[in-house]
């Protein structure tokens, strides 16, 4: 019969699973950042259709008179097309774990959360919605420190 043999010193205090180098992250940011890739996607595709609105014609926005940044709509709605179609491709990059795309996604968040406050007296409720998906995909890319999804 052999007998059990004594535990190492400090081998008590250590965790009984797999040794891992990294960090299993926060699961509600793993849960979240799925969400903002998704919501990444829904943002692109409205800022398509507000690009396209705006582009198409300056009736469909109300136009302001006094204020400070002075585009015209079709400017502006060249603006959302483009960074909507941008934001399109990065959430599909979050999507698929990409690592570019967590780093680019905040980059790009953050730029299409200025030009929502920006546009601000066009459309105040839809900008306010938007800025508030934005801070919320932001938070959720910046706070995730799991292994990709996909």
């Amino acid at each position: 019969m052999s007998q059990p043999t004594a535990p190492t010193p400090g081998s008590a205090s250590r965790p009984a699973g797999p040794a891992s180098d990294e960090d299993s992250g926060n699961p509600w940011a793993g849960g979240g950042t799925l969400f903002a890739g998704f919501l990444l996607l829904v943002d692109g595709v409205l800022g398509v259709i507000k690009g396209i609105a705006g582009i198409a014609t300056n009736d469909v926005y109300a136009a302001v008179n006094d204020y400070v940044f002075k585009f015209n709509v079709t400017t502006w709605g060249w603006i959302h097309l483009i960074l909507g179609v941008v934001l399109i491709f990065v959430g599909w990059g979050i999507l698929k774990g990409a690592t570019w795309a967590r780093a680019v996604g905040i980059a790009l968040v953050s730029l299409n959360l200025i030009a929502n406050f920006m546009w601000l007296p066009y459309t105040p409720i839809w900008a306010i919605v938007t800025i508030a998906i934005d801070v919320f995909i932001i938070w959720a890319l910046c706070t995730d420190r799991s292994k990709p999804v996909f």
